[in-house]
């Protein structure tokens, strides 16, 4: 039997375990996340994980907790990994695979902008709204640090580098989670090699 049923709590002891982690921070980090499961209301999933990352920012350099955090990304399979694929079979320039990959919302979000200095920017939402929401943790009531947003730009990450061929750094921009709902869900990536 699992010691963590919930698969968001369990996919972040696994990867502490992963990076090296000593067993007393993994302990701290984790603390009270066995009683979490997948029927546990929202807002005390929400807040469970808002205690954890203060924990991990507070007991882990920030490198460190970004790569564990960015290997807790869920979704890399499927159809989006077969869409991540297929760009990169099909297209040879690298704004060929940004033009394709912004046209298959399904894998990236709201879209994946180029900007001037060559790095590439994902939303996840337009921007304007009145109200943005993690689609995550959607019933968080508190700000949550952005060491949880580096699993979703982990996610976003791995299907990039697919998709374009190319090996990506993440960096998160804003996020729905640490602003409250006031900022949208952006993602910086800078081609490494």
């Amino acid at each position: 039997m699992k010691k963590y049923v919930y698969g968001r709590i369990e996919r972040l002891y696994n990867s502490l375990v992963e990076h090296g982690v000593s067993d007393d921070i993994i302990k701290e980090i984790v603390d009270g996340g066995e009683g979490i499961k997948e029927t546990t209301k929202p807002d005390k999933k929400a807040e469970w994980f808002q205690y954890a990352m203060i924990r991990m920012d507070r007991l882990l350099p920030e490198k460190e907790r970004l790569a564990i955090r960015e290997n807790c990304a869920c979704c890399l399979g499927g159809k989006r990994l077969q869409l991540s694929k297929q760009i990169a079979k099909e297209y040879e320039s690298l704004e060929d695979r940004i033009a394709a990959a912004n046209k298959t919302g399904y894998v990236f979000g709201n879209g994946i902008k180029q900007e001037v200095d060559g790095t590439l920017t994902v939303s996840f939402f337009q921007d304007d709204l009145p109200q943005y929401q993690c689609v995550c943790l959607r019933k968080a009531r508190e700000p949550i640090s952005e060491t949880y947003c580096y699993c979703c730009g982990g996610h976003i990450k791995h299907h990039l580098q697919i998709a374009l061929g190319c090996k990506l750094s993440c960096k998160v921009i804003s996020s729905a989670l640490s602003s409250s709902g006031k900022k949208n869900c952006k993602f910086s990536y800078i081609i490494v090699e």
